[in-house]
């Protein structure tokens, strides 16, 4: 696996929000399901950086043995498709519908991302905290982050990759990126635009 990847999940969005949404790609022509369990779950907030490499192995001990967890799961599943929907009409120019924005501010209300304080050799910083004690605080953090989305990015930037499902946000310096990674799909890109000029070339003979 390429530096797209972390312990099994792509990150190529530039967007939590987006990295979440790319938690079901499609590979070899089906739809992949990176969420199916718990263990998962505590794997992808650990990849993504959410939590400490410890508390994620912890987390994932505890909701590996943990059959209560199906229904979470099928609610962040279900989110993760409403914002895939107000993602495409983003990318479209159209403002996500008024239930999709009620039920992000219902998450919001729900599971508040709260700052804090920290300490840093300049002085003070500030921060999320974010300390998951249950499998649904994982929408504190995915809320916060999807109101970002909403509320603060450049949609010109916002966009899905012309070669698979994926969508990212656009961070290059022209805005000009068409993939969402030259790993994955810009060098196939290449390869058979290179391979079709060939033909041509071929059959112009």
């Amino acid at each position: 696996m390429n530096n797209d990847w972390r312990d099994g999940f792509l990150f190529v969005g530039n967007h939590l929000s987006l990295d979440f949404l790319n938690t079901r790609p499609v590979m070899d022509g089906n739809p992949v399901e990176l969420l199916p369990d718990g263990a998962s779950l505590a794997r992808w907030l650990k990849a993504a950086g959410l939590v400490p490499a410890r508390e994620g192995k912890r987390l994932e001990r505890d909701w590996s043995a943990r059959p209560s967890l199906t229904g979470l799961l099928d609610e962040l599943r279900q989110f993760r498709e409403k914002l895939r929907q107000a993602v495409f009409q983003m990318e479209a120019g159209i403002v996500p519908s008024p239930a999709f924005v009620a039920k992000v501010n219902e998450l919001l209300s729900a599971h508040p991302h709260i700052d804090e304080l920290f300490r840093k050799d300049s002085g003070l910083g500030r921060r999320k905290r974010f300390g998951p004690q249950v499998p649904l605080d994982i929408f504190a953090p995915i809320a916060d982050n999807v109101a970002s989305l909403l509320t603060i990015t450049d949609k010109s930037r916002l966009r899905k990759c012309e070669g698979c499902v994926l969508h990212f946000y656009d961070t290059s310096k022209k805005g000009t990126r068409r993939w969402c990674s030259m790993n994955l799909c810009g060098n196939r890109s290449k390869v058979a635009a290179y391979a079709r000029r060939q033909r041509a070339e071929l059959s112009g003979q």
